[in-house]
């Protein structure tokens, strides 16, 4: 079941690299007594998701902060060493979160994987933003139609802010 407006995000723990190395990060360290926008991509260095989904955040980046958002984090299932090198060619690492999610293992829980296999990518995240306040869900927007980043992307979010 995906998860919806209203309902508290799960328990993960995910890896993330930082300017120090690797830490392991979690969402009550991430959410709790916070206000973050999380939005979600299939995949770290994939063509929607590095020329459109997240330049849009990094671009964005002040806006979103200066409407009270806390954070903002880019989640992805792929391994820390991915999310890390992503971070640190697109000029995001030290500006918003790149959490590898690398076994699906939160988004299973929250019902939005996708199974990218025909594809050649196995099991993914479908892309969606949604803003979290401590902890809970209060907007959600997956994207219907594939290589779009339209409802779920910064322009968007900075309207529901």
């Amino acid at each position: 079941m995906t998860i919806a407006i209203g309902d508290k995000l799960p328990a993960a723990t995910f890896k993330e690299k930082t300017t120090d190395g690797p830490v392991e990060t979690t969402t009550e360290q991430l959410f709790a007594g916070k206000r973050v926008v999380l939005f979600a991509v299939p995949g770290a260095f994939t063509p929607t998701c590095s020329l459109n989904h997240l330049p849009g955040y990094l671009e964005n980046r002040d806006a979103i902060l200066a409407k009270g958002v806390d954070d903002i984090a880019v989640l992805a299932v792929n391994d820390w060493h991915v999310m890390g090198a992503w971070a640190q060619s697109s000029g995001g690492l030290g500006k918003i979160h790149f959490l590898a999610d690398w076994d699906a293992g939160f988004t299973k829980a929250v019902g939005l994987d996708a199974d990218l296999s025909g594809g050649g990518l196995g099991v993914r995240s479908k892309r969606y933003s949604m803003l979290v306040e401590n902890g809970v869900v209060k907007s959600l927007n997956v994207e219907e139609t594939p290589g779009q980043a339209t409802a779920s992307g910064a322009a968007a979010m900075l309207e529901q802010l």
